[in-house]
């Protein structure tokens, strides 16, 4: 039996908030991948975890749309074995990962693995060179039959589906470009889809290291695949151990580092950073007005993470060349906690190459 104070703590040294520094070869985040969304996305999560933008600099990291269809970054060198680990493991797991987009393919009598396939296929001979989002969607509209397509009314056009596009892009052996907006996708060199993940890249392993311990429908709400498919595929050596009276699975191998792990110091995590995508939401914030607050429908805000605990939000105001950072605790922040804020903001700021104007407390 554990508590969740546990829990926090070990997640916190499983992501490696705590360590100085690092390169990305040793950085568990990329091994599950690092979503890059917002300008607080990717960089700045690796910035926590003490890589040096630098180091990710060239082409050691590789940006991808997988999980749930969002960018995320891995490592360059692993990026067969990354798409065989992203791709769904049947046509129900992805039929549920492309939403509505199903529909109308299952209509057709057209098998969702198949429907991915053709789409890559028309992708890759599409993106010879590098070639901006909107531009490959056209084409491929103008090519695709019907059940691809859906009519846009914002835009008053016929386009595809978003996630079969996003999902296929992958098996396209395609990349996009970091940094551009729209996006801009490019062939892969030498890209070859691994037979297996192998063990390190596994979904639900990754999930179970990193944000466990864990259920699994947590881990298939993560993917936003079938808690079926998920409970098939659930890896043989795990614990059982109980959270707050709440029956969890973690990899046997992580038991002991649930028991001993310890969290000091004090992070601004990004709205999207890993630490806050666990979906169990009341682990991470037990009060329901506070959840409200870090995860509203539009507009998420940053976490402060200090010595363990999510304690506040933070939202950053860029005017030019100027940061300010607004803080909101949840509760009094001590003296000591709220220069360590300071000091992360300023930190940011750097990460920005940008000057911190201020940072204000609400509270």
């Amino acid at each position: 039996m554990v508590d969740r104070r546990q829990v926090m703590s070990f997640r916190v040294q499983a992501q490696q908030l705590t360590r100085a520094a690092g390169v990305p070869a040793d950085t568990a985040l990329l091994d599950l991948g690092v979503q890059d969304t917002g300008p607080d996305g990717a960089g700045w999560a690796l910035a926590l975890r003490g890589v040096d933008s630098a180091a990710g600099s060239g082409d050691e990291l590789v940006l991808l749309w997988t999980v749930r269809g969002a960018p995320h970054l891995y490592r360059r060198a692993d990026v067969g074995r990354v798409a065989a680990a992203v791709e769904p493991w049947s046509d129900a797991d992805a039929g549920k990962r492309i939403y509505d987009a199903a529909k109308p393919l299952k209509a057709a009598g057209i098998g969702i693995l198949a429907a991915l396939d053709e789409l890559a296929a028309q992708m890759r001979s599409v993106v010879t060179r590098p070639t901006v989002k909107g531009e490959v969607s056209a084409r491929l509209a103008a090519v695709m039959p019907e059940p691809y397509l859906r009519f846009c009314r914002p835009c008053q056009a016929t386009h595809l589906f978003e996630m079969p596009f996003r999902l296929a892009a992958v098996r396209a052996g395609l990349e996009l470009r970091a940094g551009t907006s729209p996006p801009v996708l490019r062939r892969i060199p030498g890209f070859r889809k691994a037979a297996d993940a192998g063990d390190r890249f596994d979904l639900i392993r990754a999930y179970l290291r990193l944000l466990g311990p864990a259920t699994p429908r947590e881990v298939a709400g993560y993917l936003d695949a079938p808690v079926k498919e998920v409970k098939a595929r659930w890896p043989e050596d795990t614990v059982e151990v109980t959270v707050e009276g709440e029956r969890r699975s973690l990899l046997a191998a992580d038991a002991e580092s649930l028991t001993s792990a310890d969290a000091t110091g004090v992070r601004l995590l990004g709205p999207f950073d890993l630490f806050l995508q666990a979906r169990d939401r009341a682990t991470l914030v037990p009060d329901a007005g506070h959840a409200a607050e870090l995860w509203p429908v539009l507009g998420r805000p940053g976490a402060v993470l200090v010595d363990g605990e999510l304690v506040g939000t933070w939202r950053p105001r860029k005017a030019g060349s100027r940061l300010t950072v607004a803080v909101r605790p949840w509760e009094g922040l001590a003296e000591s906690r709220r220069r360590a804020v300071v000091e992360q903001a300023e930190r940011l700021a750097a990460h920005r190459r940008v000057t911190l104007a201020g940072v204000g407390f609400d509270g």
